[in-house]
């Protein structure tokens, strides 16, 4: 590993949870002083009625005001495909800079021709104010963070290892749901077991942050655990599993599920660093439904 892991830094981490796209957001604090990250928030979405309203990024902005926190980053682990990004909003009200993997870029190319992008459309990650590569570093107030690239469910997909907690986006969810789909464009099963064994190589005691959880079995909903847990327990890559079967298992389980509820808006959104598409002249904003391209 490229970066030293610094367990002595132990982040205060508040999670959020949207009961709509099951996410989980994260307000990311230094305890060390006011400064903070916002990671993976959400804009609410009535897709029937195509209206978009702000309540669960409202929910962060009270707890950082009330707590006289100061926003430094609003991370992005990759361009969610379930839920919209709330991040410009966030922004503009908590200031902080805007940042995701570099290969946001190949992101953009693909479904700017799936969702036939003009040439207004910029596919060079220019919407974003960070794009990070692997082994990258940042600061949250004194916290040193690196990036993990940890492709396969995206190409765009980054883990960001803060102290002893680790934000894995939708690379691994918690041991009893496994791991995240990996037929998306651009996904790849292969890709994304190794990047989960990367991922494994992180201190046993490693806080791993999960993106989503949807509670299997009638379980609470939960987003904490960590690489031991993971290494011991997960029924997908745990316990030893070998590439191949993950790779067998992966594409047969993907096969049977249906596309996200909120792909199509949110990918839409999500390219564009979370901006609805320009309104037309009339000042109306439009999504486009691609037929018969997902």
């Amino acid at each position: 590993m490229s970066h030293i892991v610094d367990l002595a830094c132990q982040p205060e981490v508040t999670a959020f949870f949207d009961g709509e796209t099951n996410t989980i957001s994260y307000v990311v604090k230094d305890p060390a002083s006011s400064a903070c990250a916002v990671i993976d928030s959400v804009l609410d979405i009535d897709y029937a009625a195509g209206r978009t309203s702000t309540l669960q990024a409202d929910k962060i902005i009270a707890f950082v005001e009330k707590a006289r926190l100061q926003v430094e980053w609003l991370i992005e682990t990759h361009a969610h495909a379930d839920h919209l990004s709330a991040a410009p909003y966030l922004q503009e009200r908590l200031g902080g800079k805007l940042g995701i993997g570099e290969q946001i870029t190949v992101v953009q190319e693909t479904f700017g021709k799936i969702f036939n992008e003009g040439t207004e459309f910029q596919r060079d990650g220019s919407q974003f104010d960070r794009l990070f590569t692997d082994g990258d570093s940042y600061t949250i107030g004194g916290m040193s963070v690196f990036t993990m690239h940890t492709p396969g469910h995206t190409p765009a997909c980054m883990t960001h290892v803060i102290g002893n907690a680790a934000f894995v986006g939708d690379t691994l969810f918690m041991p009893d749901s496994g791991s995240a789909r990996a037929d998306f464009p651009g996904g790849d099963a292969g890709i994304l077991f190794d990047s989960i064994q990367k991922l494994l190589t992180l201190p046993p005691q490693m806080r791993l942050f999960m993106c989503h959880d949807y509670g299997p079995n009638g379980r609470e909903i939960q987003w904490e655990t960590t690489v031991a847990d993971e290494l011991a327990h997960n029924i997908h890559v745990g316990g030893g599993r070998s590439r191949e079967d993950f790779i067998r298992f992966r594409t047969e389980r993907d096969a049977t599920l249906a596309m996200p509820r909120l792909i199509i808006p949110s990918i839409q959104v999500n390219i564009r660093a979370g901006d609805l598409p320009e309104p037309d002249d009339s000042g109306t904003r439009f999504i486009k439904v691609p037929l018969n391209k997902l």
